[in-house]
């Protein structure tokens, strides 16, 4: 199958060398874009992942994914440069994430995942199982086990 066309707006004050994404830079399908506060994009037509929204299936599939990169405390800011009418949808099957979160100041969303686990998951939901999205993940194999038990 053809890799599904992948759009990642990250929030400008996210480090590069610290995201679970920074291996996928040099992936043609992957499409990376600075959240800066002027960004508009046109989400019309595609897969925005969302945690508040009705889960993600195939018959999702052909459209492409838009993935929000930030922390959770900065993601409203970052929602603002979408605009246009996307397809929300939310990784089902009730995740967990592989990530040790460390957060002292906000309370995560339980069905949060890391940028990568996110992506991942959604396009094997949409025919796309590419285990080497995982390539360089410091937590790839818990989190394929994780994913395993959820029958995914």
């Amino acid at each position: 199958m053809t890799p599904v066309p992948t759009t990642v707006i990250r929030h400008p004050k996210e480090r590069v060398r610290k995201c679970s994404l920074r291996f996928l830079h040099d992936r043609p399908e992957m499409t990376f874009l600075r959240g800066k506060p002027d960004l508009r994009f046109d989400a019309t037509g595609f897969v925005l992942l969302a945690v508040d929204a009705e889960p993600l299936s195939l018959q999702d599939r052909g459209h492409p994914l838009l993935l929000l990169d930030s922390t959770w405390r900065w993601l409203p800011q970052l929602q603002q440069c979408v605009v246009g009418q996307p397809l929300r949808r939310s990784i089902p099957g009730g995740l967990r994430t592989a990530y040790p979160r460390v957060s002292k100041l906000f309370a995560d969303p339980t069905g949060g995942l890391a940028s990568i686990e996110a992506l991942y998951v959604a396009r094997k939901l949409l025919g796309d199982d590419d285990p080497t999205l995982l390539d360089g993940y410091h937590w790839q194999q818990e989190f394929l086990a994780i994913v395993a038990r959820a029958g995914l």
